[in-house]
């Protein structure tokens, strides 16, 4: 039997603060910071076309957390913020429908 259909590692986060990021080549950019539970972790997602960087915080969100970290703009990003395409083309932030235990893995 497959432990799981992923290769990466996908956790449950809580956004602790959110800034729009204009430093940034791609357009609309924001910088989160986010709590896994056991640690607090930085990252970078193209976010302003659906979402205020202010509604963000204190929502929870998907994190692939074990693809390594990249500078974008001098910022460290440690995790992609799983999100799934609008009609438009733009990210849309994937969340659990109710309150999770953080750090949580996608199964």
């Amino acid at each position: 039997m497959v432990e799981s259909p992923f290769d990466v590692t996908i956790e449950v986060g809580e956004v602790l603060e959110a800034e729009p990021f204009p430093e940034a080549e791609k357009p609309e950019m924001t910088k989160l910071w986010i709590d896994l539970g056991d640690e607090e972790i930085q990252s970078a997602a193209q976010l302003d076309h659906h979402h205020d960087a202010a509604d963000l915080e204190g929502r929870q969100v998907l994190c692939a957390t074990n693809l390594g970290s990249v500078r974008i703009a001098g910022f460290k990003s440690e995790a992609l913020t799983v999100g799934v395409p609008s009609e438009e083309g733009y990210p849309v932030l994937v969340s659990p429908d109710e309150d999770v235990p953080l750090g949580g893995t996608l199964y």
